[in-house]
């Protein structure tokens, strides 16, 4: 077998489709078809079953998968290092990121990124801290940017902390704590919240801060995405508590500090084994602290 019939089965996999894999991959659907149809044939098993509506991987595809994107991932890293040995940074880097990362400019960092390296693919992946980690630690993402409460500590991964910060109240601009300064944490019990999933790091913050005051609180709308939470709280269904330095980039919404308030500590992670090339690259990009902005130091 050879790495172009990995692919192959990877595209099919991936998008369900002879069709589509042919297109994503720029070649013909016969020759991609007599390629997987090869591969089969010298493995012994079909990895697909093909019916005239759907495409769908058999027992033997699924137990393929994971080795193929293992060969296909350590053909890429031994070109980024050939290619790094002379000088050039290429490959791919894949960024993981919370919604809510404020201690960088994250669009910033990957435009200076792109200009010094142009030859590495970069992606960039949203999704919970507690996830990301995972991605990290199972190398399907190389850095990530982790939002969590003090004393947290990811596993089985490399971290650098990178801010630490009080939370506000975000509130619809008629709410009557608009016109406060300040809040105390005690004076929220008795709102309705509108805040992310239990059990999660981005909820733990908050959950914390209550807890340790000897207070309850009312979660009544837990969502999955900081989008669909600012326009709840901006519809009067609740209040939100988050970063800071996060809010500064909300319009319409009112946001109020609050006394002994929730705190955020935003992590960078990576992997404990050795970076590749185009990680290390980024990592380096992120050493020298210019991209870290100034009132998020921890």
């Amino acid at each position: 077998m050879d790495l172009q019939q990995m692919r192959y089965v990877l595209a099919v996999a991936e998008t369900a489709s002879f069709t589509r894999a042919a297109e994503r991959c720029h070649i013909v659907q016969s020759a991609l078809s007599h390629q997987v149809a090869r591969l089969e044939k010298e493995l012994g098993a079909r990895l697909f079953d093909r019916t005239s509506r759907r495409v769908r991987l058999t027992a033997a595809g699924e137990a393929f998968l994971p080795a193929a994107r293992q060969a296909l991932d350590a053909a890429e890293r031994a070109r980024a290092e050939v290619a790094a040995a002379t000088g050039e940074i290429r490959g791919t880097l894949t960024v993981g990121s919370i919604p809510t990362v404020a201690a960088v400019d994250l669009p910033a960092v990957l435009r200076d990124y792109r200009l010094r390296y142009p030859e590495v693919r970069i992606s960039l992946r949203a999704g919970s801290s507690e996830r990301l980690v995972e991605q990290v630690r199972d190398g399907g993402v190389d850095v990530a940017f982790l939002g969590a409460p003090p004393g947290f500590r990811p596993q089985g991964v490399r971290d650098r902390e990178l801010a630490h910060g009080q939370h506000v109240a975000v509130v619809a601009p008629e709410h009557p704590l608009a016109a406060k300064d300040e809040v105390d944490l005690r004076l929220l019990a008795d709102e309705v919240f509108v805040d992310f999933a239990g059990g999660s790091a981005a909820r733990a913050q908050s959950d914390q801060a209550f807890t340790a005051a000897g207070l309850r609180r009312e979660v009544a709308f837990e969502v999955s995405g900081v989008e669909l939470m600012v326009r709840m709280v901006r519809h009067g269904l609740g209040i939100a508590l988050l970063p800071a330095a996060f809010t500064a980039e909300l319009h319409g919404l009112r946001c109020v500090p609050i006394t002994n308030g929730p705190v955020r500590v935003e992590h960078l992670v990576w992997s404990r084994f050795t970076p590749s090339p185009a990680a290390s690259a980024f990592l380096s990009l992120l050493d020298d602290g210019s991209h870290i902005r100034p009132e998020a130091h921890p």
